[in-house]
């Protein structure tokens, strides 16, 4: 592998892990500031992007915990999401990328990807109808408006798993006839 490709692989593993880093405390964040505005809501203004969801709270208390599961799953699935890609490219060998654990890998990101897609459209569209039933769900929009972005991404990622499960069947099968 040449000194550049090697450069760029190794200064993608960082930025995998500043993302990583970022989504980590996105998604603590976000878990403290669920606790705290069931506890504490009068700090809720003082915490980690503000997340005051406290009127629904007081509406329904239904709606705001299955408002706030969706918002906790979805933050948790994509730093889990980066912390598998960080173990991917970790553990890669890129002399002889087509082993079992690189498919493997690659299939649970493009699992992981199609969940967090999939659960974002659930819950834009749970969002969406929740307004015309009169909650105030403006600062929500944030957590889900790159859903379908996740659905391409997770599709295009799964080919990608397929292809390398293939290839993986093929090096045993070049390595058993050698």
């Amino acid at each position: 592998m040449s000194k550049t490709n090697n450069f760029v692989f190794w200064a993608l593993y960082i930025v995998a892990w500043l993302i990583f880093v970022g989504l980590a405390i996105e998604a603590g964040g976000l878990v403290v500031n669920f606790f705290f505005s069931l506890y504490k809501p009068e700090f809720v203004q003082n915490l980690y992007q503000k997340l005051d969801l406290s009127e629904i709270y007081n509406d329904s208390k239904l709606v705001f915990f299955n408002i706030y599961s969706f918002i906790l799953i979805i933050s948790i699935l994509k730093a889990y999401l980066f912390y598998v890609v960080i173990r991917l490219m970790h553990k890669m060998d890129l002399s002889k990328p087509f082993n079992t654990f690189v498919a493997k890998q690659i299939s649970q990101i493009s699992y992981f990807t199609i969940s967090i897609g999939l659960l974002s459209y659930i819950a834009r569209h749970l969002v969406k109808n929740l307004m015309h039933h009169g909650f105030i769900v403006d600062n929500l929009n944030q957590f889900w408006t790159d859903s379908q972005a996740f659905i391409l991404m997770g599709a295009v990622i799964y080919i990608i798993a397929t292809i390398f499960k293939k290839g993986v069947e093929i090096q045993n099968e070049i390595d058993l006839t050698v």
